[in-house]
């Protein structure tokens, strides 16, 4: 399967051999422009609400796991059920998104 590329210098977008995956909604697009900002690193989930919601909402914490799950599906539709993701990681406290280092526009921009 080839690889996902980003994009983040202007609309947040991904794709895969130049088809763009469905990202759904602004709150999933957000998700993935701060996991792109983390380069590789965790971001707690108590992050991801904070960036998302000035005053955060009963389930919050369960909307950016729903928001997370939607993200796998499409960067990952083919990964059987229950299969570790490869690409966004549950780690520790938080998710990781492990994208090559040249698959960010902005990561290549910079380098």
């Amino acid at each position: 399967m080839e690889a996902v590329t980003f994009g983040v210098l202007g609309p947040v977008t991904a794709e895969r051999a130049g088809e763009a995956l469905a990202l759904k909604g602004p709150r999933h697009r957000a998700v993935l422009a701060r996991l792109v900002l983390a380069r590789r690193r965790v971001v707690p989930v108590d992050r991801l609400v904070a960036d998302l919601w000035e005053v955060p909402p009963a389930r919050a914490v369960g909307a950016v796991r729903t928001f997370v799950g939607d993200l796998r599906r499409a960067l990952e539709p083919d990964r059987p059920r229950r299969a570790p993701a490869r690409l966004l990681v549950t780690e520790g406290p938080g998710y990781a998104l492990r994208a090559a280092p040249d698959a960010v526009d902005a990561w290549r921009f910079e380098a």
